[in-house]
């Protein structure tokens, strides 16, 4: 298991799963933000928890990096904090690469 406070209230828990055919993941925001190791020392109030098979080991690392690059972008941080449902925010991260240009 391994956990990244990535800043401006998000992180990205994750882990390797022996057994799991493929990777999954879960976009939580909490209705109470917790104390969290980020950088900024902020409090975590959004997370995208990743699970990832046992061997995937370059694929988890490229979904950590892509992950990091989503919540490191302002503008995707705002839109998402914006989404009431969650249809709305499978569109933003379906919509990632047009809200970073």
């Amino acid at each position: 298991m391994g956990s990244t406070g990535l800043g401006q209230g998000f992180a990205l828990p994750h882990a390797r799963i022996k057994g799991l055919r493929q990777p999954l993941a879960a976009f939580i925001r909490l209705s109470v933000p917790i104390p969290f190791a980020s950088p900024d020392g902020k409090p975590v109030s959004e997370l995208l928890a990743l699970l990832v098979p046992e061997q995937a080991t370059e694929d988890h690392l490229q979904i950590l990096a892509e992950a990091a690059q989503m919540f490191g972008d302002r503008r995707f941080r705002e839109q998402l904090r914006h989404q009431g449902d969650a249809a709305s925010v499978v569109r933003a991260f379906a919509d990632w690469p047009a809200v970073a240009a």
